[in-house]
């Protein structure tokens, strides 16, 4: 190899990889661009029809690119509370909670679902074992430093011979419980090992659309029969990034890499439900001392929710000012929310300016925008609770 082949390769743009589901979605006439080092789906019909078909129907996305992960081994408990701040000791079998993994700072390394696996493991062999979901995007770095983290006897897998589902929206339930027989005795954060087609499903009730819905992890090789018999049913539909998008918006909840940082604390991304009670009491997770600091004293930086004046939306990237026109904040999500009529945004803004109903300057490109803090969600959520989830 010569040197200017081993320049060329340095050169050379990392690999787009595709999903098991790639084909499928260009036969259903998807838009695909490239997210989180993979070819995915933006759009199929139109993010504004996709988008109010999830709010009144049931939407079915893609979340293969997503990082599933199967930790288990002597000590796990112990393990995963060094580097949550979740409760993790009093997590039950079937019981699913969102977690951070947290840098030594407090920093927000990812944000991800964890769920004990019950009796008779169904991802993998021996019991005690964990199932963790964490963002396509950092599921390298995640891994990397799990690894690093975690004792060697503790085992740690990427099931990356599953693909996952999400299917999101009111008349979800009853599609899946028409296929998957049982699902519908969930509650959100309840999750669970089901059969269909003599392909072991594990299927947990919750959603990032802040509508009732499931999220279906399925072996590669049955992923596609099961993406088809999903759509064959009259309430179901493929939906993109772009309504994913929109409808996480609307339901006030944080995109990893935008509105969640390494700089930012859970205190700041406003996401303090995160910190159990114990947790809260005994610390021992990284960045313990930063973060129940400000938990019990406020920290100087707040995330809030935004309405926009006019029709124009603000997006990422765009300043908060203060009355001079200096920045003091900035927009981290923004767009028309199709469900609210209206421009809609996250912010980081001064603690002393977020209070509902603070009236906030934004700056887009040298032009202003008047906006107004809101409480979030922006859309109610429609979880279905059956019982405290443990």
């Amino acid at each position: 190899m010569t040197d200017d082949t081993l320049f060329e390769d340095e050169l050379a743009e990392p690999e787009i990889l595709t999903l098991p589901l790639d084909g499928w979605h260009r036969s259903q006439g998807a838009r695909m661009v490239e997210f989180a080092g993979y070819h995915m789906p933006i759009q199929y019909e139109g993010i504004m029809a996709e988008h109010l078909w999830v709010r009144d129907a049931a939407g079915l996305f893609d979340v293969s690119h997503m990082g599933q992960l199967r930790i288990a081994g002597p000590d796990v408990v112990e393990a995963l509370e060094a580097l949550l701040p979740a409760d993790v000791a009093g997590l039950g079998e079937g019981r699913q909670r969102y977690s951070l993994l947290l840098a030594d700072d407090g920093g927000i390394l990812d944000d991800l679902m964890l769920a004990r696996l019950p009796a008779g493991d169904p991802l993998g062999e021996g019991e005690g074992a964990f199932y963790m979901v964490v963002n396509g995007a950092t599921k390298w770095d995640d891994l990397a430093h799990l690894r690093e983290r975690l004792d060697d006897a503790i085992t740690l897998n990427l099931l990356d011979e599953r693909a996952l589902l999400a299917l999101q929206g009111p008349k979800a339930v009853e599609a899946l419980d028409r296929l998957v027989p049982g699902v519908a005795a969930l509650g959100f954060m309840q999750a669970g090992a089901f059969d269909w087609n003599g392909a072991a499903l594990w299927v947990s009730r919750s959603g990032y659309t802040g509508e009732d819905g499931f999220e279906i992890s399925v072996p590669e090789e049955a992923v596609e029969a099961l993406a088809d018999a999903l759509v064959a049913q009259p309430e179901v539909k493929p939906i993109g990034l772009g309504a994913r998008d929109s409808l996480r918006l609307e339901a006030g909840l944080p995109l990893y890499g935008h509105d969640l940082t390494p700089e930012t604390t859970p205190v700041e991304a406003d996401l303090g439900f995160a910190l159990s009670k114990r947790r809260r009491e005994e610390g021992g997770f990284p960045g313990a001392e930063r973060v129940l600091a400000e938990h019990a004293g406020g920290s100087a930086m707040k995330r809030v929710g935004l309405t926009v004046e006019g029709r124009q939306p603000v997006r990422e990237g765009a300043l908060v000012v203060d009355a001079e026109g200096a920045p003091i904040g900035r927009v981290t999500s923004g767009g028309f929310a199709p469900s609210v009529g209206q421009p809609i945004a996250m912010a980081f803004v001064p603690a002393a300016l977020a209070a509902p109903g603070t009236a906030i300057q934004l700056l887009q490109r040298g032009k202003p925008h008047a906006a107004t803090v809101v409480p979030m969600p922006f859309v109610p959520h429609r979880y279905v609770r059956k019982g405290a989830p443990k």
